[in-house]
């Protein structure tokens, strides 16, 4: 009992920590860029002078900038660790089972043919992500379902969606420049209607994940125990399944085809925390939050004035931890 509740203590002492992690992640994101503002400032711009240059400039501009950064990585992380959860396969991610290219053909339809409509843009790029679930899921199913399968079938739709994608772009080229940052990933332009419009999704994201973390983990055990324990696998699976996309569709909607994120950041949490989803889920939304904010921090700053995608930062961050992953550096379950 007593290293029961040490590792809980510690567990939730993890969480604490990331928590302040955050903090401080989205304080160190608004105090940089063309214009460096130090924290008293910061503190001074919001809470006391709300008339200066500053106070523009970090309440209309970074602020909403960071937090949308600090939601998506909420939902790709949740969509990651939902994914190779429910597929017990380390290498499941919202990009590499097809999701994010679902979201991504739905979201492009709308900006390059029909820009006018781009308030369609989030509900179009989930309902593709769901119909692309829906067809990887068809497609892998032979007698059950097996993770390995649905991986195998994800990769191979997210290229079929990819070549549709690659080929609106070529006969729309007048409108490419409206789909160039969303093929990257790119938190440019960000605003407070971009946050309103997204953080519903992340906070019923976050809830329904931790309520359904013990069934998760039940999961986890495989199917013949997870049935015996009264669990129903396929109709779990479905809903879990649903909530990713759910999670990817509006991540994608909002800044693009932003990789790694989803893929990393569940792997670096469980090495910290564990695989009980119950700290999990929490843990991974947190640190997601910090890399993506970090993350689109140094895009800002590493060629100034010249900003670069946020999609680039993280690939370059994101590829050799893969490689890493693919040699066998990381396992594919961590023990609580």
């Amino acid at each position: 009992m007593k290293k029961i509740n040490n590792r809980h203590s510690f567990k939730i002492t993890i969480i604490l920590i990331l928590v302040i992690i955050t903090i401080l992640s989205f304080l160190f994101s608004i105090s940089l860029g063309a214009l460096k503002i130090s924290i008293p400032e910061i503190l001074k711009a919001i809470f006391i002078d709300r008339t200066g240059v500053n106070r523009n400039i970090i309440w209309k501009v970074r602020v909403p900038r960071s937090l949308v950064a600090g939601t998506v990585g909420i939902c790709l992380s949740l969509a990651g660790g939902i994914l190779q959860g429910v597929m017990r396969n380390p290498l499941a991610s919202p990009n590499t089972i097809g999701v994010s290219s679902g979201a991504g053909l739905g979201a492009i339809f709308i900006l390059v043919i029909f820009p006018s409509y781009d308030f369609l843009v989030t509900p179009v790029a989930f309902a593709f992500a769901l119909l692309t679930t829906m067809l990887i899921y068809i497609l892998s199913w032979k007698n059950g379902i097996k993770p390995l399968r649905l991986i195998l079938a994800g990769i191979a739709v997210s290229s079929f969606l990819s070549a549709w994608i690659n080929a609106i772009l070529i006969f729309f080229p007048d409108r490419v420049q409206n789909a160039l940052g969303f093929m990257v990933g790119s938190l440019a332009a960000k605003t407070w209607k971009d946050f309103y419009a997204l953080w519903p999704y992340a906070l019923f994201g976050l809830i329904v994940s931790i309520l359904l973390s013990k069934k998760l983990n039940i999961l986890m055990l495989g199917d013949e125990i997870a049935t015996g324990l009264g669990i129903k696998i396929e109709r779990l699976r479905k809903i879990f399944i649903a909530l990713a996309s759910l999670l990817a569709a509006s991540a994608a909607s909002n800044v693009g085809l932003l990789g790694f994120v989803g893929l990393i950041v569940p792997h670096i949490t469980r090495l910290i925390i564990g695989s009980d989803y119950k700290y999990l889920f929490p843990a991974s939304a947190l640190l997601g939050a910090s890399l993506l904010m970090i993350c689109d921090t140094i895009a800002r700053i590493v060629m100034d004035p010249i900003e670069i995608p946020v999609g680039i930062v993280m690939s370059m961050l994101g590829a050799p931890f893969f490689i890493f992953l693919l040699r066998g550096g990381l396992k594919n379950r961590v023990k609580n």
